[in-house]
């Protein structure tokens, strides 16, 4: 990637970085506030259950937006860029609603927002990872987590050292962090060329098309999207629940202070980042299927010691050696998915991103119930299951060897 020509992609790979790092800013400021939102509003966790509810099930319609979007002319970097915007725009929104019902609403935005955002940014980190011909995807999402950190530590350093609301104070940060990644992207991010219409309405997508009673076959392998799915649900089952109610869960449940509680997600995020940092190189050098079990049985050992942790300290090492495993599960899945339609992979990505939030809303939802009815301890058992899961079946995720030859999911390793 040295010539000129390389340039446009190499400056894609920066702004859609920053896309990713601005995300999981801003992203770290709504979740580790929610301990704040309870105090504020004089509200539980079942209503903060809800709430999470609400906001995977309008991210599941952003989603569809984004399909629709990544068709036009403007492909996914309009999606990206729009979906930042729209986050940026709800942060605001809940961080000066005078009450309950427009804090709800606030929500319901960034929700939609939030489904953008996450399929923009694997629509484009897997369109730049196929023009430079190398794993990148745990790279990209290493900035995610770096900007993920940065928004947990906001939160804990605003904590009782304001003169204002410091929920308001570390969301308002958020926005202006979203609204920056949102130009970035849109100047600089990567341009898909497609063919369009004269209506400005890109052409049908052949990888959408189900297989007919006439015998004819989609280009997308739906079994291997949905093993890539269960991959997916298994992480984000386990990352949702993490980033939800670690904080609540050090605070209510451990006994933490409020300045230590946010640090839980901080430590996550770290470990997380470490991962993702090495994930590329790793895959090159054992393949993808042996960094995915590994990946997945460590990340199911950190939760059993969430579970079982006497106090806030074992906690925090409980999450972060459970970031330390989970942080590659995700970009891998994706990753995989860019290589099971060649020219195809934004619809693909659409598909496989729905999955994000069926694994959000069991993680997010089903767990934050299981905390209202007995203890959010009990809740961390549902992720262990499901991790432990992907461990035993990974070796049909598939692999990308050194020699860079593509074995799609579903294969052997």
């Amino acid at each position: 990637m040295s010539d000129p020509a390389a340039q446009p992609a190499r400056r894609a790979r920066i702004a859609v970085s920053a896309g990713f790092a601005g995300q999981g800013f801003a992203y770290a400021t709504v979740l580790t506030s929610l301990e704040g939102f309870k105090d504020r509003y004089g509200i539980d966790d079942g209503q903060v259950t809800l709430v999470v509810l609400g906001v995977c099930l309008m991210a599941a319609v952003g989603t569809v937006v984004a399909d629709r979007v990544a068709r036009t002319a403007g492909g996914s970097r309009v999606v990206l860029g729009a979906g930042l915007l729209t986050v940026a725009t709800a942060v605001v929104v809940a961080a000066v609603a005078p009450v309950f019902a427009v804090l709800a609403l606030g929500f319901a935005v960034y929700g939609i927002g939030l489904g953008m955002v996450d399929a923009g940014t694997n629509m484009q980190a897997v369109a730049i990872q196929r023009e430079y011909g190398r794993s990148l995807l745990t790279g990209f999402y290493a900035s995610w987590s770096v900007g993920g950190i940065a928004g947990a530590v906001f939160v804990a350093a605003t904590v009782g050292r304001t003169p204002t609301d410091p929920v308001a104070v570390a969301l308002l940060a958020g926005t202006l962090v979203a609204v920056l990644a949102a130009v970035g992207v849109l100047r600089a991010g990567w341009r898909v060329t497609i063919p369009v219409r004269a209506d400005g309405v890109a052409t049908p997508d052949e990888a959408l098309a189900v297989p007919g009673s006439g015998g004819g076959k989609g280009v997308v392998p739906w079994g291997a999207v949905l093993l890539l799915g269960l991959g997916v649900v298994a992480f984000y089952v386990a990352d949702t629940a993490i980033s939800t109610w670690s904080t609540i869960y050090l605070g209510d449940v451990l006994l933490a202070a409020a300045s230590f509680a946010p640090l839980g997600y901080a430590a996550y995020l770290t470990t997380t980042l470490a991962s993702r940092l090495a994930g590329d190189p790793l895959v090159r050098r054992w393949g993808r299927v042996v960094v995915l079990r590994t990946g997945a049985l460590v990340g199911a050992a950190g939760l059993v010691l969430v579970v079982l942790a006497p106090g806030p300290w074992a906690g925090l090492a409980g999450f972060a050696v459970a970031g330390a495993g989970l942080g590659v599960i995700a970009p891998l899945c994706f990753s995989a998915a860019g290589d099971l339609a060649p020219g195809h992979a934004d619809a693909v990505v659409a598909r496989l991103n729905v999955f994000n939030y069926v694994g959000a809303v069991l993680g997010g939802v089903l767990v934050g119930a299981i905390g209202s009815t007995s203890s959010l301890q009990y809740g961390f058992v549902v992720p262990i299951v499901l991790i432990v899961v992907v461990a035993v079946l990974a070796g049909r995720f598939g692999v990308t060897r050194r020699t860079g030859t593509p074995v799609t999911a579903g294969a052997g390793a």
